[in-house]
C-alpha cells in the first residue's frame, strides 16, 4: 500500500503534518476530513510530481490571458470557485491549481501561483493572501483566517462570495444609474462648445460686413467666443492645475477629512453620501460577525476598510466604547452620524442575539434607499438638463439673430 505525506490544519489553525498508508490519495483525504482537519496538501512518497492528490484531466491553463489587470469580477469568481471546491473536499493547494488555470487575468494568475508557492513553504492561506494587500483586502484576510481557525473555511468563503456578489451587483446598479446623466451632460456641454467655437465666429464675420452697431447680447456672446478660442488652452491648463492641486489636498488626511465633512453637509447629496457609507459599513460588519469574527476585531476591520476617514474616526470611538464594556448601540447613537432606525435595529439585534441579521436588514434598507434616490435623480436630471440646454442655446440663437432683425428693420 502506498505511503502519503500530508499537510493539514486543525480548527485552531495549528499545522499538522505526517505520513500514512492509504489505498489512494482520495481515501486518505476522506480519513483526514473525518478527523475534522483542513487538508492543505497530500503527496505520495517517491512521486514528487504528484504533489496534488486529485487528477486534473481536461483542465489546461489558458494559453493566452484575456487581460493583465485584475477586475472585481475575478475576485468574485475566485472566491465562489474556491468555496465550491473546498466544499467538495478538494484540498486548498489543488483548488488553487485548478482555479489558476481558468483565470482571465495574467496578474491574478501570478498572484494565485504565489499563493500556492507560499503555502507549500508552510504559510497558511490567510498569511499568503496578506502578502498581496492590493488584491486581497483586510476583510478577505481576516475572514479567511477565521475560516481556517474554525475549520469552516468553505462556509466562510461562501459567505464572502455572497457578500462580494451583492456588492458588485450594487455597484453595477450605481454605475448604470449615473451613466445616462453623465452622457447627457457631456453631450450638452459639447453642443454649447461647438456653437461657441464654430457657429458664433461665423456669424461674427458676417456681422462685420454689415457695419452696424451690434446688440449688447451679441457683443457679449462674441467676446465669450473670442476668449474661449484664444485662451482655451490656458483655461484648460488652469482647470487641470486646479484639479491636480485639489487631488494633492485631498490626498492629505486633513484635506480628505475636510472634503468628506463637506460632502455630508451638501444639500440633497449629503444624505446620499451618508447612505453609501452606512450601506458599506453594515454590509461588512454583518458579514464579519456572521463569519464568527469577534465584534471588536470586526469593528477594527470595518474602521480600516470603510473608505471614509470621518466615519473611520467614528467607528474607532465606537470600538473603544465597546472595548470598555458598553453595548454597540450606545456609541452608535452618541456619534450622531447614524439614524435612530439604525440604532434601534442594532439595539434589538443585541438584545435577541441576532446582530448580524439585523445589520443585513439595515444594509438592504440603505441599498434600496440609494437605488431609489438615483432613480429619482435620473428622472429629474433629464428634463432639468434639457431645459438648461434649451435656455443657453436659445440665448445663443437670439443673440446671433438680433443683428439680422435690426438690419431687416432698417431696410
Amino acid at each position: 500500500m502506498p505511503k502519503f505525506q500530508y499537510n493539514c490544519r486543525d480548527r485552531q489553525g495549528k499545522v499538522i503534518t505526517g505520513q500514512e498508508d492509504a489505498a489512494s490519495s482520495e481515501d486518505l483525504l476522506s480519513r483526514l476530513q473525518a478527523r475534522d482537519l483542513i487538508v492543505v496538501s497530500i503527496a505520495q512518497e517517491g512521486a514528487a510530481e504528484q504533489r496534488h492528490e486529485l487528477p486534473s484531466q481536461g483542465i489546461k491553463a489558458s494559453s493566452r490571458r484575456k487581460r493583465y489587470r485584475i477586475v472585481s469580477g475575478d475576485l468574485v469568481l475566485f472566491c465562489r470557485q474556491l468555496a465550491t471546491l473546498l466544499g467538495a473536499g478538494v484540498t486548498i493547494l489543488r483548488s488553487l491549481d485548478i482555479i489558476s488555470k481558468q483565470v482571465a487575468s495574467t496578474k491574478f494568475y501570478n498572484v494565485i501561483q504565489d499563493l500556492e508557492k507560499n503555502m507549500e513553504q508552510g504559510l497558511s492561506l490567510h498569511d499568503a493572501m496578506a502578502k498581496h494587500p492590493k488584491v486581497f483586502s483586510e476583510l478577505w484576510v481576516n475572514l479567511v483566517e477565521s475560516g481556517e481557525a474554525s475549520g469552516n473555511l468553505a462556509i466562510i468563503l461562501d459567505r464572502l462570495a455572497t457578500y462580494l456578489e451583492r456588492n458588485a451587483e450594487f455597484k453595477k446598479k450605481l454605475v448604470s444609474a449615473l451613466s445616462y446623466p453623465a452622457i447627457l451632460f457631456i453631450v450638452g456641454i459639447s453642443a454649447m462648445l461647438f456653437m461657441t467655437i464654430k457657429i458664433i465666429p461665423t456669424f461674427g464675420e458676417l456681422f462685420k460686413s454689415f457695419n452696424v452697431e451690434l446688440p449688447v447680447l451679441t457683443k457679449a456672446l462674441m467676446d465669450i467666443s473670442t476668449v474661449i478660442r484664444k485662451y482655451g488652452i490656458l483655461l484648460f491648463g488652469g482647470a487641470v492645475a486646479l484639479f491636480y492641486m485639489f487631488r494633492k489636498f485631498v490626498s492629505t488626511k486633513d484635506g480628505r477629512r475636510m472634503v468628506e465633512r463637506l460632502q455630508f453637509k451638501l444639500p440633497i447629496f449629503g444624505e446620499l453620501f451618508r447612505a453609501l457609507v452606512v450601506e458599506r459599513f453594515s454590509s461588512e460588519l454583518s458579514t464579519l460577525i456572521e463569519s464568527g469574527v469577534p465584534i471588536l476585531y470586526s469593528l477594527e476591520i470595518a474602521e480600516q476598510s470603510v473608505g471614509n476617514l470621518v466615519v473611520a474616526d467614528i467607528i474607532h470611538d465606537v470600538k473603544e466604547s465597546v472595548r470598555d464594556g458598553r453595548p454597540l448601540s450606545l456609541p452608535l447613537e452618541k456619534s450622531g452620524f447614524f439614524e435612530p432606525m439604525v440604532v434601534q435595529m442594532v439595539t434589538i439585534g443585541e438584545e435577541v442575539g441576532e446582530l448580524s441579521p439585523m445589520l443585513k436588514k439595515v444594509n438592504a434598507y440603505y441599498q434600496s434607499y440609494v437605488e431609489n434616490f438615483l432613480a429619482r435623480l435620473t428622472a429629474m436630471f433629464e428634463p432639468i438638463m434639457l431645459i438648461f440646454m434649451g435656455f443657453v442655446i436659445g440665448i445663443m440663437v437670439i443673440g446671433m439673430f438680433l443683428p439680422i432683425f435690426q438690419i431687416a428693420k432698417l431696410g
